[in-house]
């Protein structure tokens, strides 16, 4: 009897398991208080929903979309932002850039370490002793040190990455591929 109980149990937590949808399918609970660390992780937030729907269900005629031979194809536009949210979580863990590794991955590998990136970023800005006075976004390259508040973040590479997301989605959409239906980006939710 005890063994048929186990094996219930075990049952039900992998069907829950598998119910459960994938981070930044919709944009994650919000905390009930305003605190400017909470409001910029609201914002990356944003950006994780919309670059998780703007990047679901690519082909790969979709990543090698270009609008025209001086622009960046699909694919490496994906590589520009998460070239940014290096930027970003190297900010919020007090951290500086430096020159631009270029990695060789897949768009799987790309798309998912991209995901993981905004996520850590939001979850440090959600800590109760998060700062945005201690994010500064400092470069260095070639013995030269630039810093930037975290305003400079704001414009720069956050809000650089959501314009770079509606490429992707204006890209999917050229290449005959539109978002899925029920994405709604002001609710935060795609319906089923």
């Amino acid at each position: 009897m005890q063994r048929i109980i186990i094996f219930i149990a075990l049952l039900f937590s992998i069907m829950s398991q598998a119910q459960e949808k994938p981070y930044y399918y919709q944009i994650p609970d919000t905390s009930t208080v305003y605190t400017p660390a909470t409001v910029a992780a609201r914002l990356v937030d944003g950006l994780g929903f919309r670059y998780f729907w703007a990047t679901e269900g690519l082909t790969e005629k979709d990543l090698s979309f270009q609008p025209s031979k001086e622009a960046r194809t699909s694919f490496e536009t994906i590589e520009h932002i998460y070239g940014l949210t290096n930027v970003l979580l190297n900010a919020v863990n007090e951290r500086p850039t430096g020159p631009a590794q270029q990695e060789k991955m897949s768009y799987t590998e790309l798309r998912e370490k991209t995901l993981q990136n905004i996520r850590t970023a939001s979850e440090i800005l959600k800590s109760a002793d998060a700062d945005l006075n201690n994010y500064d976004m400092v470069f260095e390259r070639n013995n030269n040190r630039q810093r930037y508040p975290f305003w400079n973040l704001i414009n720069g590479p956050i809000s650089d990455a959501l314009w770079h997301v509606g490429q992707v989605v204006t890209f999917r959409r050229s290449s005959g591929n539109p978002l899925p239906a029920g994405v709604n980006v002001l609710r935060g939710i795609k319906s089923d």
